[in-house]
Parts: structure tokens; C-alpha cells; sequence
């Protein structure tokens, strides 16, 4: 990922005109919080279609010569759970935690979930009866989409599970996540004195934990592997789902408009 510096850098231009190609769309970019992120890969491959795209008369230096195709981010922004067509969304969601096998849920980045969560496992549904834990998975959420790796990979939860994320962009920025979890670590199940302060932690004992702590889900290394490969896919279909409806809305409002006018 490169910084806005180090794109600076690279084009040989100031920090604003870094920030406002990044907001206009014209360079590939995510914004995450405040600050502006460049994927390395798409960023090399942008200069190399610049390149490509510029007439003989103009110059290769400049960045600003051959601007990208418009983004939805010059769209209005709008909460991430009205843009989610929910429904559709949901069934999607529980298509695929059932084929990987997995937990899966659809948050916000500050971890909030907008969906139901699919195929929960047993200790997960145990746990999740006690309002502390919904703001500890929260946490673990929000800790997720704090992670500036874009790749999808396994985290630890408050809970010594596993879990990853994939983020949904809308245009420019990260909007939201799909999030899978409740894949057993290679040294599971938790020694019997972890037990007892993990059931401790949600007021249970440890003869009322006990019987639920194998009821998580083990992944070997090939399904963990599929796993994260289908989070980033579901995370791109959800993506287009959006980007696909935002469009549609603005193109009825402008029809709305001709009419009422």
C-alpha cells in the first residue's frame, strides 16, 4: 500500500493534487478513516495505462493527462446499511456460510453487524446470549477493519478463535466488511484452566461452557485457504450489489426529476 508520500513522490506533484485525483476517482485509491491508501499493484498498473492511453503530443509526466472513468464515490454519501439491498444480501450471506462452513456476517467498519449472522456455531450461540459479548465480538470486528492489510487473513478472536474479514468498498472508500469467524486454531480445544476463565468471562461456569467448546468449526489448511478466498468474493459481489444500486438510484432520480420538472 502506498501513502499519499509516496504517490507524491512518484508523479512528482504536490500532496493536493494527490488527494484530489484520489477523491475524483482518477487514481486507483481507498480511503481508510482520514487517510488515503494506494494498492501498489493497481497503482503501477495505472501508471502503465497511462502511458498506454496518452496521445504522442502529450505529456507522459503528467498524471493529470488521461483521468479514469467516473467513480460512485462522486455519488452523495449514504449510511452503509440503507445502501444494502438486506434481503437479497442475507440469502447471499447464508449460501456461502453454509458451503464453506463458516460463520458470516456483514458489518460496518466500526464492526457492527448489519446482517444476522449465518451458520453460527454452537459456541458462538452460547456466548452471544449475554450483552458484553455482542460489544466483545464489536471489538473483534472493529479491530478487523482497523487492519490496513487488504488481504483477507485469520485473527484471533477474544474468544482464541479465528476469524477474517474482506472489505466492501463503495467507490473510493471501505464501507463495510464480511466477516467469517468460529474456525478452530490448531491448538484447540483451550486448556482446561482457559475454559474455566473464558466461562468466567460471560458469568457462566465451567460445567456450562464446557460442552460447547468443541462446537466450533475445523478448518484444515486447503479449507481455510478456500475460505478466505471466498470472503474477498463475497465481499466483491456485495460490492457490486452497491455500486450497481447506486447507480440505479441516481439514474430514477434524475428520471424523477424530468418528470417533476
Amino acid at each position: 500500500m502506498f501513502t499519499a508520500k509516496d504517490v507524491q513522490t512518484l508523479l512528482h506533484v504536490d500532496r493536493s493534487t494527490v488527494y484530489r485525483m484520489a477523491e475524483s476517482g482518477r487514481l486507483p485509491a481507498i480511503k481508510i478513516g482520514r487517510q488515503w491508501r494506494f494498492p501498489a499493484d493497481q497503482f503501477q498498473a495505472w501508471l502503465k495505462q497511462q502511458s498506454t492511453d496518452l496521445p504522442a503530443t502529450a505529456d507522459p509526466a503528467s498524471p493529470l493527462a488521461a483521468p479514469l472513468a467516473p467513480s460512485v464515490a462522486a455519488f452523495p454519501p449514504e449510511d452503509f446499511q440503507a445502501l444494502l439491498p438486506l434481503d437479497c444480501v442475507q440469502l447471499i450471506q447464508d449460501t456461502f456460510a453454509d458451503t464453506i462452513g463458516t460463520m458470516l456476517v456483514i458489518t460496518d467498519m466500526d464492526g457492527n453487524p448489519v446482517t444476522a449472522v449465518s451458520n453460527p456455531c454452537g459456541l458462538f450461540a452460547l456466548v452471544s446470549r449475554f450483552p458484553d459479548s455482542v460489544k466483545l465480538c464489536v471489538a473483534d470486528w472493529a479491530r478487523m477493519g482497523a487492519e490496513l492489510d487488504l488481504e483477507p487473513k485469520l485473527i484471533r478472536s477474544h474468544l482464541g478463535l479465528l476469524g477474517a474479514r474482506a472489505f466492501i468498498r463503495v467507490g473510493t472508500e471501505l464501507k463495510g466488511m464480511v466477516v467469517i469467524g468460529g474456525i478452530a486454531p490448531d491448538t484447540w480445544p483451550p486448556a482446561p484452566e482457559d475454559v474455566q476463565v473464558m466461562a468466567r468471562k460471560f458469568g457462566l461456569t465451567a460445567d456450562d461452557f464446557l460442552p460447547h467448546v468443541n462446537e466450533v468449526f475445523y478448518l484444515d489448511a486447503p479449507q481455510q485457504t478456500l475460505a478466505l478466498s471466498v470472503v474477498q468474493r463475497v465481499a466483491t459481489i456485495v460490492t457490486h450489489i452497491i455500486t450497481e444500486r447506486i447507480i440505479l438510484v441516481s439514474k430514477l432520480n434524475s428520471i424523477a426529476e424530468l418528470v417533476n420538472s
